[in-house]
């Protein structure tokens, strides 16, 4: 990169940037596992755009990328809010569930993103979150909820 082209790493919160451009610029950092960073790039879409599911969905995969389990909840209720058939969010929904040890909550929502989409991993992650729910009943001494 020469000098005279900033590094897009630089464009964090710089006045002027477009609404696309920082959504493009959040994507970009979340998939350089830097979510708190894409949280930034995201803040002002998200106040500006409070009806953007794409939006809201993105940063809600930057709460679960930084282990914000019950702001990643709160996103993908919201994005569910706003679009009902999204299976992807009903199914990153299930997977923050699951991550905080919610596994009948995990299993419903998974059970539904499974149903609307059979991809293999929706299909594997309602397989393990069955199975976990399973091995506690088990270990618990009753029945499978």
């Amino acid at each position: 990169m020469s000098a005279a082209q900033p590094d897009p790493a630089d464009l964090d919160g710089t006045p002027g940037v477009s609404a696309v451009e920082a959504f493009r610029r959040a994507e970009e950092l979340l998939e350089r596992r830097r979510p708190l960073d894409a949280l930034r790039a995201l803040a002002p879409l998200l106040s500006d755009e409070p009806e953007a599911a794409s939006v809201h969905l993105l940063a809600a995969r930057a709460y679960l990328a930084s282990a914000q389990f019950r702001r990643a909840e709160e996103g993908f209720l919201r994005v569910l809010e706003l679009d009902p058939a999204d299976h992807y969010a009903r199914f990153a929904l299930g997977r923050t569930l699951q991550r905080q040890s919610r596994l009948v909550e995990a299993r419903t929502q998974l059970r539904m993103a499974a149903a609307m989409d059979p991809r293999p991993e929706y299909q594997e992650a309602l397989g393990e979150v069955s199975a976990n729910i399973a091995v506690r009943s088990d270990r618990a001494g009753g029945s499978n909820p």
